[in-house]
């Protein structure tokens, strides 16, 4: 049967997208040193625990999706997935595999669960998919990893609640755990954390609140899960609602998991930056 191994989280701010690639380059960089230094830790638990598939929960900012047509929660049925300028300048780099079996598996398993499912036989993927994969599996390394991408609305309200994120994620990890193939499975949950690009509050970041997200959700996730939308915007800011990204990628492990690595930075382009590496216990 497959199995879920992990879960890692990680911010995926365009700015991290034009670096990634000038990563030796800016290596002493005062700016982005301490971003670029938690990484190794990360990418060496991969190395060691060798994932067949990732399953990248994350939001689309337009690229797939805009505001006229914009689901809850879709989840990518396709071959392969491309991206494409966003206007960002981040290079396009190459496609990745998709898992097309495993998908509609995920899918149906939703539905039958009572989620209601956007899915997509074409898709492309945003810096939100892009930008974590190429921090975690650098210079174009993911060719050998199978994805699933899986959107959920953090842009266009109303937005699922957290405690809804939290419950769709542990209805994915049900539907891996009951996939017949001898499968690994890791799961990202991306974006984040607190910032607010626009407004009054521009530039707004609540370390305090970031830290407590960041310990909460390795052993007791249903804490956060009792905020309302309104309540971690105005915790988190505006944007810091990605936050439900890394409660649905928690809601995938186990009860009980095992922090491996954590990472927690301010600030890349007026955003708090967090890393986590959680190991999955045995069921």
């Amino acid at each position: 049967m497959a199995r879920v191994i992990g879960g890692l989280t990680t911010s995926h701010i365009p700015a991290i997208g034009n670096a990634v690639p000038r990563e030796k380059e800016l290596v002493d960089d005062p700016y982005w040193k301490p971003f670029f230094a938690a990484y190794p830790p990360a990418r060496t638990w991969l190395q060691k625990v060798k994932p067949d598939v990732a399953v990248v929960i994350y939001n689309d900012h337009g690229l797939n999706f805009f505001l006229d047509n914009l689901p809850t929660f879709a989840i990518g049925a396709a071959a392969e997935y491309r991206n494409s300028d966003e206007g960002w300048g981040i290079p396009t780099i190459p496609p990745f595999q998709g898992d097309p079996e495993l998908s509609w598996h995920i899918i149906e398993s939703l539905v039958h669960d009572e989620f209601d499912i956007t899915s997509c036989q074409e898709m492309f993927v945003d810096h939100g998919f892009t930008v974590p994969m190429s921090l975690f599996w650098p210079n174009n390394s993911y060719g050998g990893i199978k994805t699933v991408p899986v959107c959920i609305n953090t842009v266009q309200h109303p937005l699922p609640s957290p405690l809804r994120c939290f419950k769709f994620g542990q209805a994915i990890g049900r539907a891996i755990e009951s996939y017949p193939k001898d499968l690994k499975v890791v799961v990202l949950g991306t974006g984040g954390m607190s910032h607010q690009l626009d407004g009054e509050r521009a530039g707004f970041i609540n370390k305090k609140f970031d830290l407590l997200c960041m310990d909460k959700i390795v052993n007791e996730p249903e804490v956060l899960t009792r905020y309302s939308i309104h309540e971690l915007v105005r915790q988190a800011g505006a944007q810091g609602a990605e936050f439900i990204l890394w409660l649905a990628m928690r809601g995938v492990l186990h009860p009980k998991v095992t922090k491996i690595h954590s990472s927690y930075h301010i600030a890349v382009s007026n955003t708090a930056t967090g890393l986590l590496v959680l190991e999955n216990s045995v069921a």
